[in-house]
């Protein structure tokens, strides 16, 4: 079996510590020089906690693509595992807003046979050719077996 494994993208997260590293730079040479007291230089550090909070938020979520399901994991310590046959995969949506069609990225959304029938993986690097992936395995997937509901078994009553 070979896997692929699935992330939400980071290309924004790294634009998120690019600009936080610059505005930082830019506080703390203007700090420097209109005689701000010494600890905003320090406090404008607190920039770069939202790429991390990010950054670990995004780490958290993955995709694992198999031979016959797919995976769906979410959390740390606290972990849930969402796991769904290729052969029920029904639909696969890919949702791109202008903005990340400029980056390449895209929401995945995955719809099964079953209630709980859909499964949004958003912000994804090439998005179409993960939905191309999976069509092909469940095109290729054999058909699960079926119990046939109309058939009702000869029942004698005993009277």
């Amino acid at each position: 079996m070979v896997e692929m494994i699935i992330r939400p993208t980071m290309k924004f997260i790294y634009l998120g510590y690019i600009v936080s590293l610059l505005a930082i730079a830019g506080i703390v040479s203007l700090a420097g020089r209109m005689e701000w007291p010494p600890w905003v230089g320090w406090a404008s550090l607190v920039l770069i906690l939202w790429p991390i909070k990010r950054h670990a938020l995004n780490r958290l979520k993955k995709m694992v693509i198999l031979d016959d399901k797919l995976r769906y994991e979410t959390g740390a310590l606290g972990k849930t595992t969402r796991t769904i046959l290729i052969s029920r995969v029904q639909d696969l949506t890919v949702r791109q807003s202008i903005g990340q069609r400029i980056f390449g990225v895209g929401d995945l959304s995955i719809e099964t046979a079953g209630e709980s029938s859909r499964l949004t993986i958003p912000a994804i690097d090439r998005p179409q050719e993960i939905a191309d992936h999976i069509q092909e395995l469940s095109a290729a997937a054999p058909e699960p077996a079926r119990s046939d509901s109309t058939t009702i078994p000869n029942v004698k009553s005993g009277s």
